[in-house]
């Protein structure tokens, strides 16, 4: 299948490799796909993270209150946990609501299980997931240079 992968270059130096998961949320999956390939994600911080849970990217406003331009999402809850390296979408409290904004999970987080959208999982560069500085939000965030899609 084209699209397997999703790699967040960080400003760190380091590549976080993201295999991408269509069999359990495949409009999410397209959604990211979609917005790494036009640019969205390059240049936009991780306003949110915190250590033992998660790191939250995605919004261009950098606030934890923006997103893209294009529709919110319906929701594509599944079984798969929340566990160290599993990607989700954020949303609020609507479940309907997920739109550009994500979180990389550091550790478990099986209370989110089924009421978060999973899409994709870190193959390789967690260790720069787990460097990114730390906050809500961080005083110098880290950043997503830039998103591409394999």
């Amino acid at each position: 299948m084209a699209d397997e992968t999703l790699t967040f270059t960080l400003d760190s130096g380091g590549d976080v490799v993201i295999k991408l998961r269509p069999d359990l949320a495949p409009g999410h999956v397209e959604r990211i796909t979609t917005l790494a390939k036009d640019g969205f994600y390059d240049g936009v911080v991780f306003h949110r993270v915190i250590p033992g849970f998660m790191a939250q990217g995605g919004d261009p406003t950098g606030t934890g209150m923006g997103g893209s331009k294009l529709p919110d999402i319906k929701a594509e809850f599944s079984r798969q946990p929340h566990v160290r390296g599993v990607c989700s979408m954020a949303r609020s409290s609507n479940p309907n609501s997920a739109n550009s904004q994500f979180f990389i999970c550091f550790d478990d987080a099986t209370f989110l299980d089924g009421q978060y959208t999973v899409w994709g999982e870190v193959t390789s560069g967690m260790d720069h997931v787990d460097a990114l500085p730390k906050g809500e939000p961080p005083r110098t965030p880290g950043k997503i240079l830039k998103a591409t899609v394999a």
